[in-house]
């Protein structure tokens, strides 16, 4: 996404924003987080500039790097997106840049397996998470996980637009079951068809939709084949990646939201289902428990157990009473986590950090 301030600064805004994160989702037709964020910033009178959008990871450090440096005289305040894994580098060079230059800097924690990095190697964690004026995390679950790298932990939820999501209350729930992730590993989709093929056994036309992209860690592949091998290929149908307007669409084609991740964080891709009405089952892993309560607006199951997934969902097709109380908490849950809740929040920390001035 690009804004004015990415090629002139607007000294007539409240406060400059530099945002750095991975942009390049607008280029596939999709938003993500950030990029509705800065969106919203803009239109509520900052100047925002962004970076980067480069889709291959080397690029896209080197344009964070040097585009950084040369807009840090013109900025008040930046926010970082901190991600585990390679990711973790571009946080570490620009905020070494931003240091460099004097600029306050907020760092974003997004990654559900920051925890786990952050067990594996604390002191790199302590030494980025120390550098900045004030971290944010997504989640309490982050948040309690990672406040003893960091003296200035703030929780300020992963938001999502509601009034894109039309609800529709599932007075019953029919065996329609809908996933919404990346195929890869770690959210585990070989989990959902397991699923499916046991709630077939139940329920003949019970059905199963797969939205997501692939990253080519060969998940998608085992799917397909495990649908194949359990015999409920002709009622699996993969989508595929589709555009964020579409969401809500695929959303609305099922009754049963199944998640079946083995490390998650917020997912926002839950919380557009709750906005829809889904009713939600879920494995329990990571910040899962500190979004959803078991029983009142999803079913929370243990991790890579099919069996008590299937079982989740047949308890949910079976019983109209359980299915309307889980799809009405769902949407309440939801309206939460509506920007109109979770901008005002934004805009208090970035003025904050940016008032404390170039230390």
């Amino acid at each position: 996404m690009r804004h004015d301030a990415n090629s002139r600064p607007n000294r007539d805004a409240t406060v400059r924003v530099w945002l750095v994160g991975d942009f390049a989702a607008s280029r596939a037709g999709n938003f993500s987080v950030a990029e509705d964020l800065a969106r919203r910033l803009a239109e509520r009178g900052y100047s925002v500039g962004t970076t980067s959008d480069r889709r291959q990871r080397v690029a896209r450090v080197v344009d964070m790097a040097i585009r950084t440096w040369r807009r840090s005289r013109f900025v008040d305040v930046a926010a970082v997106d901190v991600y585990s894994g390679r990711a973790f580098v571009w946080a570490k060079v620009v905020v070494g840049v931003l240091r460099r230059q004097r600029v306050p800097t907020v760092l974003v924690l997004r990654g559900g397996n920051l925890p786990q990095m952050a067990q594996r190697a604390p002191d790199r964690m302590r030494r980025l998470l120390g550098q900045g004026a004030a971290v944010v995390a997504l989640s309490p679950y982050l948040g309690d996980r990672l406040a003893p790298f960091t003296r200035s932990m703030r929780v300020i939820p992963n938001p999502i637009d509601v009034s894109l999501y039309t609800y529709r209350q599932r007075v019953t729930a029919a065996p329609r079951l809908v996933w919404l992730r990346t195929f890869e590993e770690l959210y585990n989709p070989v989990m959902a068809v397991e699923v499916l093929a046991r709630v077939a056994q139940r329920y003949p036309d019970a059905s199963l939709v797969m939205v997501g992209k692939d990253v080519g860690d060969g998940t998608l592949e085992r799917a397909r084949r495990t649908a194949v091998d359990l015999g409920v290929a002709g009622r699996v149908e993969f989508v595929g990646p589709v555009a964020k307007s579409d969401v809500p669409v695929q959303l609305q084609r099922g009754d049963v939201l199944v998640n079946t991740p083995r490390i998650d964080n917020v997912p926002v891709s839950v919380l557009e289902a709750m906005a829809t009405g889904l009713c939600i089952v879920s494995t329990d892993v990571g910040g899962i428990p500190n979004l959803l309560t078991d029983g009142q607006d999803a079913l929370l199951v243990p991790d890579a157990n099919p069996e008590a997934m299937a079982a989740a969902v047949v308890r949910c097709c079976a019983d109209p009473a359980l299915a309307a109380r889980l799809s009405a908490a769902a949407r309440r849950t939801a309206l939460g986590f509506d920007w109109s809740a979770v901008l005002p929040q934004w805009e208090a920390l970035l003025n904050e950090v940016a008032a404390g001035g170039r230390a």
